[in-house]
């Protein structure tokens, strides 16, 4: 005889497995550790790619201001600043992406530990 309350546990873990699970299980796979660094150093060159596409524009917008200016400008004093707010951006973008991925990766382990607890007690009544 088919039990109700172990056909709704199955098609919620089903449900789980087709949506969120598949990014779960994934994140699952990691240490906490390697993949908080990974999606550090992934936001780092993110941030670095973003940053260059930013100056990029800006020099493109004003290019003939730039051009004229270009020989009478003190470049080491230009690049400098240009470090600067390189290591501003890229280090708030870094400090902002670590505290999301934290809250992803104990969401998804979260979800994975109750994930596992469903399928343990679905076991348990199939083993009755």
């Amino acid at each position: 005889m088919i039990s109700e309350e172990k056909v709704k546990l199955m098609t919620k873990l089903a449900a789980y497995e087709a949506g969120e699970g598949k990014k779960d299980t994934n994140l699952n796979s990691y240490f906490r550790g390697d993949y908080m660094s990974f999606q550090i150093w992934k936001s780092a060159i993110y941030g670095t790619a973003g940053f260059c596409v930013y100056v990029a524009l800006t020099i493109l917008y004003d290019l003939e201001n730039f051009l004229e200016e270009f020989y009478k400008m003190d470049m080491v004093s230009y690049f400098q600043d240009l470090l600067v707010k390189y290591a501003v951006v890229v280090s708030i973008y870094v400090v902002i992406s670590y505290f999301v991925c934290l809250y992803r990766y104990t969401r998804g382990k979260k979800h994975v530990n109750r994930y596992l607890k469903a399928l343990s007690e679905l076991y348990s009544k199939y083993s009755r």
